[in-house]
């Protein structure tokens, strides 16, 4: 919700928008940096424990930052609180699912999950306009508080008790993580704006990620999932994951350009790509049902399949005055993807062993992070080098390869299994 606030609270906060902007970034690289730590620290500890910690963080560091709105540097801490607070309950989702769920209904519950997912994703837009229009920005803070505390209470009644391990917790290979992908990720934004800088971040981030893997290749069940990673389905399932979270952001970002060039305002825009996250809430759990009985690789083969082609038509045929065959293009995609994902997820989570599972639940959060990032990057830089005028083109190009790229890994993975 808080992007459509973001010109807002630089306006009312004295700041700029590229200071504004932190307010997002600050949480996603909270998060993308304690994914792994903390799914290791479930699989110690307990994933009850840490996952409910999560959402009492999440609930106070709301309204920490409802509360805080007259400070910048206040309200940056408490969106740093936030995403370690969302980072526990993402990191361990996939875990707790394998633990409640019967593995013929694995398919079935990621599905269910995905859908979840694609309907807040969807409406969160929405909902933010519709507070916006009664209360000031804060209370975009303030209204999470509540759903938080109800997720906290509901979960303390009826989440699975898995026991931990008791295995000590690395804090040094946490540390290492937090280190490595906070370098990596902050270098990629600066890419393009302080090449140098980023070239010393990216290096920085690189060697750390060697110190890690060093540390981890001994430890028979390490924070960092190299054993997970080994086995060539689960490590293929990544990389498709990764490639086709690349598609759909380089997509998403790209779209909003080449369409308001060919004639359609904003608000047309808005409404223009709708179906697609309503093809993904319609086909995930279609496709999860389907993942119980049908090899995952067909099913994210066809879905990699259908985004290419609904992105290769907008990128191909002038969509100026067709919204009609624009949405279906769109819902296309979405279905697609939605195809794509819950049966990707189940075979990351299923391959896995019941006792690496919030591991395994950690990686699958960190490979969609680590494709997002890549998308958008991948984005900047095309226009960068097209220009404003043939960057939406090259990036929706680029968008296809990736989702290439994602069903091809996952025809590889038909042949491994």
């Amino acid at each position: 919700m808080l992007g459509v606030a973001l010109p807002g609270i630089a306006r009312e906060l004295g700041i700029s928008p590229a200071s504004a902007t932190w307010l997002l970034n600050a949480y996603q690289l909270t998060v993308v940096t304690t994914l792994l730590p903390l799914a290791s620290l479930g699989e110690s500890i307990g994933f009850r424990r840490v996952f409910l910690y999560g959402f009492g963080l999440f609930a106070l560091a709301s309204a920490g930052a409802a509360l805080a709105a007259g400070s910048f540097e206040a309200l940056l801490g408490f969106r740093i609180l936030q995403g370690l607070g969302a980072s526990a309950v993402m990191s361990l989702t996939g875990g707790l699912i394998r633990h409640t769920y019967p593995a013929r209904q694995l398919g079935r519950a990621i599905g269910i999950n995905a859908l979840v997912v694609a309907v807040s994703g969807a409406s969160a837009p929405t909902l933010a306009a519709a507070i916006l229009a009664v209360a000031p920005w804060p209370a975009l803070f303030g209204v999470t508080v509540v759903p938080a505390l109800v997720g906290m209470l509901i979960g303390a009644r009826t989440l699975p008790r898995v026991p931990g391990t008791g295995r000590a917790f690395d804090a040094v290979s946490a540390l290492l993580n937090i280190v490595t992908f906070g370098l990596f990720f902050l270098g990629l934004d600066l890419v393009l704006h302080a090449p140098l800088p980023a070239a010393l971040l990216l290096a920085g981030g690189i060697g750390a990620g060697v110190v890690l893997v060093q540390r981890q290749l001994a430890q028979p069940a390490p924070l960092l999932p190299l054993d997970l990673l080994r086995m060539r389905v689960i490590a293929t399932a990544v990389a498709a994951s990764v490639s086709a979270f690349s598609a759909w952001y380089a997509a998403y970002i790209s779209m909003p350009f080449l369409l308001q060039a060919e004639g359609y305002s904003q608000v047309a825009t808005g409404l223009v790509m709708t179906p697609w996250p309503v093809g993904m809430a319609i086909s995930a759990p279609l496709a999860g049902r389907l993942s119980d009985r049908v090899p995952t690789a067909i099913l994210c083969m066809v879905g990699m399949a259908a985004l290419a082609v609904g992105l290769g038509v907008v990128a191909l045929v002038p969509m100026g005055g067709q919204p009609l065959l624009l949405g279906a293009m769109m819902f296309l995609c979405g279905a697609g993807f939605g195809c794509f994902s819950t049966p990707n997820n189940r075979t990351m989570l299923g391959s896995a062993p019941k006792s690496r599972s919030g591991s395994a639940g950690g990686m699958q959060a960190t490979a969609r992070l680590l494709g997002t990032t890549t998308g958008t990057t991948t984005v900047a830089i095309c226009f960068q080098v097209a220009g404003t005028a043939d960057g939406p083109v090259v990036g929706l190009t680029a968008g296809i390869g990736f989702a290439l790229l994602a069903g091809l890994l996952s025809l590889s993975r038909r042949r491994l299994s």
